[in-house]
């Protein structure tokens, strides 16, 4: 057997913070023994991990790994929305008039992530020249 990603850990000013965000854009729940102050913070979801650890150093270029985010239950736009609405801000728009595209978001601290189409969206599209 290989080794497997255990999480995915993300240097952050304020882990707790961080996590707290991030458990409620991944419908996740934090470690129990996680609290305000704490230098690590555990946010589990399905299907990832992430591990927020407190460091002094200042996030200074953009992220060289990146997180990309599939809607489950609504739309891209409506995704987008939400998350905005925990905090996040839009870093570059790429979606397209015909529906498809991207929204680059950053978290609180900065750090760059991308929201992508649903499934649903995705099997809906219809290339341009297409049938429906």
């Amino acid at each position: 057997m290989t080794s497997l990603v255990r999480h995915l850990t993300f240097d952050c000013h304020d882990a707790y913070r961080q996590a707290t965000f991030w458990a409620e854009v991944l419908d996740g729940s934090l470690s129990d023994d996680d609290v305000p102050g704490d230098p690590e913070a555990l946010v589990r979801s399905e299907g990832l991990t992430l591990l927020f650890v407190t460091v002094p150093d200042t996030k200074s270029v953009k992220n060289r790994v990146h997180v990309d985010l599939q809607p489950q239950d609504r739309g891209r736009d409506a995704e987008v929305e939400r998350i905005l609405a925990l905090g996040a801000k839009v870093h570059d728009d790429q979606r397209r008039p015909d529906g498809r595209g991207w929204v680059t978001l950053t978290d609180p601290e900065g750090n760059e992530f991308c929201v992508e189409r649903s499934a649903a969206e995705r099997e809906a599209f219809v290339e341009p020249g297409g049938d429906a």
